[in-house]
């Protein structure tokens, strides 16, 4: 089966729920989380509009977690299937990036790929794009083609919902009474929507026309003074690398805590058993390059401020082939010190051609 429609999210919820738990955005004051769906609700489910306020990185990706013990190893936790439901572009390309991190050969995390494993994805479109949202500078759209296991796209009359993987024609398969066929006009009405949306978008990154490839941009303009002048409002507080749904940075400490092992820290022997923990980190956070001896290369904010942009579009392209950032527009909403990433990326470009020089075009 390929796309079917369906008229109402409820029964489309349900049958998932009933192998699995199913997570979906929730209005959480002005903005949408995830909240754990619960079939016996009453209230009328809608799809959200634009991406949530949090990534999903948090659930494959925790803030804190048990990496490892001694004398026995730590291993994952058994992992029920779970769903994730409104997942838009931005996030399943964000998904990309991680799994590219975590489940690299020979450095693959366990703990990430058994919950990644169990996740099924369900995305859909984006009605309407916000004003600090900017996928399509990165090529990106406001709606999914590929990276879900299902995808669902509001219409007059309901949802069309388009399987994109093997687990979602199956899915699809086994529950086709609850689905109808798809009329051309629903079609047309879908590619109208994707076309507004588009547009959205297009005019609220008018001010940002980057046509040239974002890693040259700011390799070429390593030296720049942009970067200390974007620091100078910024107040460290690491809000731009927590909420975004690609920085991966960690640290892992030792730890003794009674949780892990049981027993009062007290009884734990000098020599006995004990973990590490790893814990996000930021390359915002000062000691995030301080070695041993308590040397720092970027102590200064705008050293810092800079190795965040070659990180995300310069080091993370040369080793996986693809940006680390996805446009999502999240840092531009959390940001405290109001460093805006496509206002520092524009400064950079115009600062090159002002100077004579022609950032290579980027690639479509």
């Amino acid at each position: 089966m390929e796309t079917a429609f369906i008229s109402k999210l409820k029964p489309l919820l349900d049958a998932i729920a009933a192998t699995m738990e199913v997570y979906l955005p929730a209005q959480a004051g002005e903005h949408e989380a995830w909240r754990k769906y619960q079939p016996q609700g009453t209230v009328e489910l809608q799809l959200n509009a634009i991406r949530t306020y949090a990534p999903v990185k948090e659930f494959l990706f925790p803030l804190r977690e048990l990496a490892a013990v001694f004398p026995a190893p730590a291993r994952p936790t058994p992992v029920r299937p779970f769903a994730f439901f409104g997942l838009k572009a931005c996030d399943l390309r964000a998904l990309e990036i991680l799994d590219r991190v975590f489940l690299e050969k020979e450095f693959e995390d366990p703990f990430y790929a058994a919950r990644r494993e169990k996740m099924f994805t369900v995305a859909s479109d984006c009605a309407a794009p916000g004003e600090s949202c900017f996928c399509n500078v990165l090529a990106g759209k406001p709606y999914p083609e590929s990276g879900f296991d299902l995808n669902v796209a509001q219409v007059a009359d309901g949802f069309l919902v388009q399987p994109g993987s093997a687990q979602g024609k199956g899915f699809l398969f086994t529950h086709a009474a609850l689905f109808g066929d798809v009329p051309d006009a629903l079609l047309a009405e879908q590619a109208q929507r994707r076309q507004a949306a588009e547009s959205q978008l297009a005019q609220a990154t008018r001010d940002f026309p980057l046509p040239a490839s974002l890693g040259d941009i700011v390799e070429q303009g390593y030296g720049s003074e942009v970067f200390d002048e974007q620091a100078r409002t910024c107040v460290e507080c690491q809000a731009c690398t927590r909420i975004c749904p690609t920085c991966h940075c960690f640290y892992l400490y030792d730890t003794r805590q009674q949780e892990y092992f049981g027993v009062p820290n007290a009884k734990l022997r000098v020599g006995g058993p004990f973990a590490k923990t790893k814990i996000w980190d930021s390359c915002l956070r000062l000691g995030h390059a301080q070695v041993a001896g308590g040397a720092n290369p970027r102590r200064l904010l705008g050293d810092r401020l800079r190795h965040r942009f070659l990180h995300k579009f310069v080091y993370f392209l040369e080793r996986y082939g693809i940006d680390m950032c996805v446009g999502c527009g999240r840092c531009v909403d959390a940001e405290t010190g109001n460093i805006d990433i496509r206002t520092v990326l524009k400064l950079l470009h115009d600062e090159l051609l002002a100077q004579g020089h022609k950032p290579a075009k980027a690639v479509p």
